[in-house]
């Protein structure tokens, strides 16, 4: 016998984590929207935007590496987790492939890593999302690369300020073609991201899975010992939400053909931090560019090994539910 959860059903239990954890839907004044810190909206992408992170277009058509510059600087521990890079007070990698990296990309690892008593470096980004618009709210704003100019006029930011790169990144991030093989959505409400997945599950009943602090830390780079056997969660289909940097709520959802394997992994840093941690891992990398910034972590090339990630808790998967006999 199947075991059936309704969509409303899991609506309502998502909206209500959701607005546990602070990232409701709810009501927000133009003039609220408008007060937004800079440090809650970081310049550049989230980098587990899979073959998003590969590449950014400049305006002039050319196309750069998507992690040059600064990914998280909204991050209070920034100088001092670059420091621990730079003089090698975390392990797990060479140093040369090290170098010169963002603190933010130290999350991609091999399958082969998955082990019990293995120690990575890991960084774990813990920041505090803007809200969920409702999604009347949402869709009365125009989401649009073309429409820049006034989004800038409307949220008050100037143009080449951090806020207004960060949104053009995440527009143009939005509006790129979906890869062979994938469905993407850029979400601004629980609603369509909710409507997104339903639509990739279709009947299927689903669920979520995100990574849990267990512990109040604000370490953001240590290294981290996998405590208990990994335990994979089956995945023969699955949809992965990433946060954008956006004055309200904006989730990159998408789901790819490709094979998946979803695991579990507790952890244990350094510092005595706990991380019940989400992991992903693709089995299939040889259509991904050469300039994904996961090789040059890995030191790897396209297509020699499964490419493993951590998800930060503000990233989730739906996943189908296990059918019951």
């Amino acid at each position: 016998m199947k075991l059936r959860i309704s969509f409303e059903r899991i609506f309502l239990l998502f909206l209500a984590v959701m607005c546990f954890h602070g990232i409701g839907a709810m009501e927000m004044p133009r003039e609220e929207l408008m007060k937004i810190p800079m440090d809650e909206l970081p310049e550049g992408v989230n980098v587990l935007q899979l073959h998003s992170m590969d590449r950014i277009e400049k305006k002039d058509g050319d196309q750069q590496p998507a992690m040059e510059g600064n990914f998280h600087g909204h991050d209070k521990g920034g100088d001092e987790t670059r420091k621990m890079v730079d003089t090698g007070h975390v392990h797990g990698h060479s140093s040369s492939q090290m170098d010169h990296l963002d603190p933010s990309v130290i999350v991609f690892f091999t399958i082969k890593d998955l082990k019990l008593g293995k120690t990575l470096p890991i960084y774990f980004v813990r920041k505090h999302l803007p809200p969920f618009l409702p999604k009347e709210k949402a869709d009365s704003i125009p989401f649009s690369y073309s429409q820049l100019p006034y989004l800038l006029e409307f949220f008050s930011f100037s143009q080449g300020s951090p806020q207004a790169k960060a949104m053009e990144n995440t527009l143009r991030e939005c509006e790129i073609k979906s890869i062979k093989g994938e469905t993407k959505l850029c979400a601004t409400s629980q609603e369509s991201m909710l409507d997104f997945v339903h639509n990739i599950f279709g009947l299927e009943s689903y669920f979520r899975v995100t990574t849990s602090y267990l512990t109040k830390s604000r370490a953001l780079l240590q290294n981290y010992t996998i405590l208990e056997v990994p335990k994979e969660t089956p995945a023969p289909k699955m949809v992965a939400c990433h946060t954008m940097p956006y004055p309200y709520a904006v989730f990159y959802c998408h789901s790819q053909l490709t094979e998946n394997k979803v695991f579990k992994v507790l952890l244990q840093g350094e510092n005595g931090d706990r991380v019940d941690a989400l992991a992903v891992c693709h089995l299939d990398t040889s259509a991904w560019s050469r300039d994904h910034i996961s090789f040059r972590v890995l030191g790897i090339e396209p297509g020699t090994s499964p490419v493993c990630h951590f998800f930060p808790a503000d990233n989730l998967i739906w996943l189908p539910s296990p059918t019951q006999d």
